[in-house]
């Protein structure tokens, strides 16, 4: 019986001696923002220059246009972390349609928004911020804690890299999370 309260004891003491780790919320969502960056960088450099003006359908975006976006919007939202005003649109889908111009400024817009990842915590995270949200011309005001921008800011990219998916897929271009170690898609 003693031995059973002994165990028991030093259970509860290891249980309480253990901190749990800091910033777990931040680190998931950088952890989050790494594979989208990964994702959308690569796919970028994987597309053939050739196909950067496919559009599936005349209503949507062309490839380039899909990759200007993303840095566009890396630029605005990264903005709203920094405290900054964010700009309505710096212009790099409208302005650039070459491979080579497009992914320099993919870059680019994604080393602006690691300086803000890199610099949040989990209580930096927590202060609500007000920007305008939506697009195509309708953008609404919205807020929401700093931390939760960043997820915005992922799930606007997986959204926009789903489109990137089909472009690629229709030009016969496996995408770079069907590569190995994740995807398991073999082309025929």
């Amino acid at each position: 019986m003693r031995s059973t309260i002994v165990f028991v004891a030093a259970l509860a003491a290891g249980a309480t001696a253990q901190t749990p780790p800091a910033n777990t919320l931040t680190n998931g969502a950088r952890m989050h923002y790494g594979m989208i960056k990964g994702y959308v960088t690569r796919a970028a450099a994987k597309m053939p220059e050739e196909h950067y003006g496919f559009r599936p359908t005349p209503e949507v975006r062309t490839f380039a246009q899909l990759i200007g976006h993303l840095a566009d919007a890396n630029y605005r939202l990264c903005s709203v972390l920094a405290g900054q005003d964010p700009a309505t649109d710096a212009g790099i889908e409208k302005n650039k349609q070459a491979k080579p111009d497009l992914i320099n400024a993919l870059g680019d817009s994604f080393a602006y928004c690691d300086q803000q990842y890199a610099a949040m915590t989990d209580a930096a995270g927590t202060p609500i911020v007000k920007f305008d949200a939506g697009g195509e011309g309708s953008r609404v005001p919205i807020q929401m804690p700093r931390l939760t921008v960043l997820a915005f800011h992922t799930g606007h990219a997986f959204e926009h890299y789903g489109n990137i998916v089909t472009y690629m897929r229709l030009k016969g271009v496996v995408p770079p999370s069907s590569e190995p170690p994740f995807g398991t898609y073999k082309p025929k």
